[in-house]
């Protein structure tokens, strides 16, 4: 009597096999009703209505019809939910097409967070560990590929892809804090940042704050004309990550 071959989603836990959507039965008969990818997709579409605390396994399993007993055989907890909901929401990585490795980590630095922006409670999913699913490796190789020709060894690669990838969460995080800190104000940005250097610039005298004083003097919080202050800070913080970059670049071909 024959014996079938193990398949691959044997030899992984059941979470990662369902992330990768690796068959974990050999199922005959009718389709199943429910599967991951309904599951899922009806997480995230709670998520982007109500945001991040507004799904629940009971929630999802009343959307689709289901009971929540039912979703089990599907997703194993709340933090697996979790998980697949941010893969599915990153979705394949854009093609990057950029002829200067800065110019592609700027690239994938604007294409990642325009992902966040699609799907603002993604910043809030929590972060267990490495990225682990398909869509998440595939932004991870997105990025590996904009460093190919610099000379720079794996493991560096994977640590400026850390440091980036923590500063374009911190940043949108930080965006969100600000927006909701000024929520109900009628103040944007650029007017609760000008009001502030004004204010403080008849308060902070040269002979107390030597430093400080400088920049409230010359309007150093006030942004251009025509200029979006969160966009320019956050150009202005990738450029100065990835001098550092090109500091162990450098160092590394010279």
């Amino acid at each position: 009597m024959g014996h079938e071959l193990p398949s691959m989603a044997d030899e992984v836990p059941a979470d990662l096999a369902r992330l990768w959507r690796l068959s974990t039965s050999a199922r005959r008969g009718r389709p199943a009703e429910l599967d991951v990818d309904r599951v899922v997709g009806a997480a995230v579409d709670l998520a982007d209505h109500e945001g991040l605390d507004g799904v629940t396994l009971q929630k999802v399993a009343q959307t689709l019809g289901f009971t929540k007993m039912a979703l089990y055989r599907h997703v194993g907890s709340k933090e697996e939910l979790l998980e697949l909901m941010a893969d599915h929401a990153y979705g394949p990585a854009p093609r990057l097409d950029a002829d200067v490795w800065r110019d592609g980590v700027h690239l994938w630095a604007a294409a990642i967070r325009a992902r966040y922006a699609e799907h603002p409670w993604l910043v809030e999913v929590p972060v267990a560990g490495p990225p682990r699913g398909p869509n998440a490796i595939d932004w991870m190789d997105a990025f590996l590929r904009a460093l190919h020709d610099t000379g720079l060894d794996p493991r560096t690669k994977a640590g400026v892809l850390v440091v980036v990838s923590g500063y374009v969460r911190n940043a949108i995080l930080q965006g969100r804090q600000m927006a909701e800190g000024r929520s109900g104000t009628g103040l944007s940005q650029v007017d609760v940042e000008r009001d502030y250097g004004r204010a403080l610039a008849a308060l902070v005298h040269p002979e107390r704050f030597p430093e400080a004083a400088p920049m409230f003097a010359v309007g150093a919080f006030e942004s251009e004309a025509g200029e979006d202050p969160e966009d320019h800070d956050f150009v202005f913080g990738l450029d100065l990550i990835l001098d550092g970059v090109e500091v162990a670049i450098a160092r590394r071909t010279r």
